[in-house]
């Protein structure tokens, strides 16, 4: 299989990712911070290292801030809800997923809040005026896309912090599609809470994510329970990472992500992202000169940032009419909507969807020949 999917779940994990699970199942199987003999010391040990590395290579400065979830998605619903409250206003993107739109829209419905998706513009300062104008004295935060997971766009997080800090409100980041690829310091871009998948960018397993926290503002909590701690209290504990991790860890998966983890620092974020980028950049020329193919993502813009993620249609044929062809192929792509109904009706094909196309670390020379020799037959028989 030639493997493209990458912005969904990146394929295959490194070795080390691979053995690190395997280790923690055979070596750290007792419940971290639940007991008091070496088993159980161990694994909290490797759950506080993991905490550490995410602390140094997002420059969080603050292990204790850094929140286990199971994937992106959670993280981004602890810090809505948590901020959410009666009466109050959210401020998020026209190129947002539906792990934000959707708990908005779950809160607006149920008479919490009210929402509205600012609109982009081709420039950082058309970007900035959009969400400009959507701020309302009631705010209470703003929630931006690191990148778009259909088109690529990426959005200037340290400008729109600047914008949310001048009105006294915190920034959300959704960094699924740039943790990992594009370089991010939370202390200098000012962005208070980061939520980021554990098995896309940052290679660890599925089933993994983190929420970060950058910010003295307290989340309220969407989940009470055990916390191996503060046993004798009935209330949930007051300090991350308690407050927001109750229940027992995924161990396996948070060691695999700490292996990930290092495997990116090793390799460089430039050095991924410049690699990626080129693979990106060589699709989108040759697609922009196929016949019956109509390319999305402008990745030679001199205006625009991307991630390294690309989206395109053939006329006449339906995005999973194409995503169909290309599987038979051996071409794994992902075609449809996207989750991202917000971003699809921004550029206007919400009734089609479109093919994403996504190389990551382990693409080859060889598999994007693959992939644009199929793309050109199938575009040709359109």
């Amino acid at each position: 299989m030639i493997y493209f999917d990458n912005a969904a779940t990146t394929y295959p994990k490194p070795r080390a990712v691979r053995e690190a699970v395997a280790h923690a199942l055979t070596q750290l199987g007792a419940n971290p911070g639940r007991g008091g003999h070496k088993m159980a010391y161990a694994a909290a040990e490797e759950i506080y290292g993991v905490r550490t590395a995410l602390s140094q290579f997002f420059d969080l400065g603050a292990p204790e801030n850094v929140i286990f979830t199971k994937n992106c998605t959670e993280a981004l619903n602890l810090v809505i809800k948590g901020l959410a409250h009666p009466g109050c206003h959210f401020v998020c993107s026209d190129l947002e997923h539906n792990a934000v739109a959707r708990p908005l829209e779950t809160l607006k419905q149920r008479g919490v809040c009210t929402w509205e998706a600012a609109q982009t513009g081709k420039t950082d300062e058309e970007t900035v005026a959009g969400f400009q104008a959507c701020i309302r004295k009631n705010t209470a935060a703003i929630i931006c896309t690191g990148a778009s997971n259909v088109f690529g766009k990426a959005l200037p997080l340290e400008k729109l912090s600047a914008l949310a800090h001048a009105h006294g409100i915190p920034l959300v980041a959704d960094l699924a599609q740039t943790a990992g690829i594009l370089p991010i310091s939370l202390r200098k871009s000012g962005v208070d809470f980061a939520c980021a998948p554990g098995h896309k960018g940052l290679y660890g397993p599925m089933g993994t994510g983190v929420l970060l926290c950058n910010s003295a503002v307290q989340l309220e909590t969407l989940m009470e329970g055990g916390t191996g701690n503060f046993s004798a209290q009935l209330t949930q504990p007051v300090n991350y990472p308690e407050r927001l991790e109750s229940g027992t860890l995924n161990v396996p998966g948070i060691t695999g992500l700490g292996a990930g983890v290092r495997a990116v620092q090793k390799r460089g974020v430039s050095e991924i992202y410049t690699r990626e980028m080129q693979f990106a950049r060589h699709i989108a020329a040759a697609l922009s000169h196929m016949p019956n193919v109509q390319l999305y993502t402008d990745l030679e813009s001199q205006t625009e940032r991307f991630a390294p993620l690309l989206s395109f249609n053939i006329r006449g044929m339906h995005s999973e009419e194409v995503g169909a062809a290309l599987a038979r192929r051996g071409v794994a792509v992902r075609a449809g909507l996207h989750c991202a109904v917000l971003a699809h009706r921004t550029y206007g094909t919400a009734e089609t969807g479109t093919v994403r196309i996504c190389p990551s670390i382990f693409t080859k020379t060889q598999d994007v020949k693959s992939l644009l020799n199929s793309i050109f037959q199938i575009a040709k028989d359109a």
